[in-house]
């Protein structure tokens, strides 16, 4: 059952990751192109600070799962390596309950907040976008991350009641 629900997680956080790089090619091109255009012609891309503003939102937003299910955010293991592998299990334990629970308050709080920018219409500052699409998009991108913490917490919690 955990391995079905960590497949399919995974396989949404690589389509994520995808709408990502999809996200940082706009800003990369965007970039390039107003630059260019301001260098060259003394004629900046209109708005490009707001496309890249919410690409950037995109982009972390859907690239946060699969960055961490390939093991790549930071994480210190001087002192917990030493200890036994019980303890270590033990303390991962509470590690990934305490990133579950972070994570799916800063999903619940991002929706709340999509939600009151959706009723008081706020909108970009130059191309008058509405802003709380981007906001769900962060919250949407939270909860591939808290199946992968609840994923990590209950294998945890399983080589400790096996040992």
């Amino acid at each position: 059952m955990l391995r079905r629900l960590e497949r399919i997680n995974h396989s949404v956080s690589a389509w994520f990751e995808r709408i990502g790089i999809v996200g940082l090619l706009v800003m990369l091109g965007v970039t390039c192109v107003d630059v260019f255009g301001t260098k060259c012609f003394r004629s900046p891309i209109h708005g490009a600070i707001d496309i890249v503003m919410l690409s950037q939102v995109v982009t972390i937003a859907f690239t946060i799962a699969i960055a961490q299910i390939a093991g790549r955010h930071v994480r210190v293991e001087l002192f917990v390596s030493k200890l036994a592998e019980t303890s270590q299990a033990v303390i991962d334990s509470f590690v990934y309950l305490f990133q579950f629970i972070l994570f799916a308050l800063i999903a619940w709080r991002t929706y709340v907040l999509g939600r009151s920018l959706e009723t008081a219409g706020e909108v970009s500052a130059t191309l008058f976008v509405p802003l709380y699409p981007f906001v769900f998009a962060i919250a949407l991108g939270c909860i591939p991350v808290c199946i992968i913490f609840l994923l990590k917490f209950l294998i945890s919690v399983i080589k400790v009641v096996k040992k």
